[in-house]
């Protein structure tokens, strides 16, 4: 049930992401052009995006457990260290340059395209290399299991 239950909420994910046309990166890259021909569509995503998880966190957090497993799993760590400062920035790069963060890039696969194709590639392989790096050592617990 946990498995089907994360596919119908990428699945969701995916369709707003379609449904919001953030799979297509002329939006993306219109929202960065400020001084040119700018499209704000991307700030009203990503204000429902911020809305929505606001007022849906704070319900969900009151309930004793999730639904489908024994506890929440929330981040603990608040230490800023290289990995997480190079990961943002070569995120914010590759974001700028394609016009695709990774949700959208997955949720386009059915028009997959060479700049698309030459995206997801580079993704795989920053997945592969970041897991090769070392962890740092102040690394705790990366979940806290509240029940």
């Amino acid at each position: 049930m946990k498995t089907l239950m994360a596919y119908l909420a990428g699945l969701l994910f995916g369709l707003g992401l379609a449904i919001g046309g953030m799979t297509d990166p002329a939006r993306v890259l219109g929202f960065l052009d400020l001084f040119g021909n700018w499209d704000p569509t991307l700030a009203f995503v990503m204000g429902g995006a911020v809305i929505t998880t606001f007022i849906g966190y704070r319900w969900v957090l009151r309930q004793p457990h999730p639904l489908f497993a024994a506890g929440f799993q929330l981040p603990t760590r608040r230490d800023l260290d290289a990995r997480l400062l190079g990961g943002a920035t070569l995120f914010g790069v590759g974001w700028g340059l394609s016009g695709y963060c990774p949700g959208p890039a997955v949720a386009s696969l059915a028009g997959v395209t060479l700049p698309l194709l030459v995206l997801l590639v580079a993704m795989v392989v920053g997945w592969w290399l970041a897991r090769q790096l070392p962890a740092s050592s102040s690394r705790a617990s990366s979940s806290l299991h509240r029940s």
